[in-house]
């Protein structure tokens, strides 16, 4: 499945052209998630609710992420996994935030 880097997944979501998708369980989002990404865990994906827009789907470290994006690229989605998840993110300077505004961690 291809992959984006962290930088260029922050680029094209701050400029409009893509959508970060967390996949993970609901109490990995609630510990902290980056600022603007949607929830939809992997099991209640809908790839109809991306249908026209680019996504980039990640997780903590990747793995669920890569499947997400498969499953959306498969039905036609215009979809990216973030390479290396949420650790890779944080690793190149990206927050993470709880729902509150709050400083967010990944467990």
């Amino acid at each position: 499945m291809p992959e984006i880097d962290p930088t260029e997944a922050r680029r094209r979501i701050d400029a409009g052209e893509a959508v970060l998708v967390d996949v993970r369980k609901s109490e990995e989002w609630d510990a902290g998630h980056a600022p603007d990404a949607l929830h939809r865990p992997l099991g209640d994906l809908d790839p109809a609710e991306f249908a026209g827009r680019s996504v980039i789907t990640t997780c903590r470290g990747g793995g669920r992420g890569s499947r997400a994006a498969e499953a959306l690229h498969e039905a036609g989605v215009d979809a990216l996994s973030l390479h290396g998840g949420l650790r890779a993110w944080v690793e190149d300077g990206g927050a993470i935030v709880r729902d509150d505004g709050s400083l967010g961690v990944l467990d």
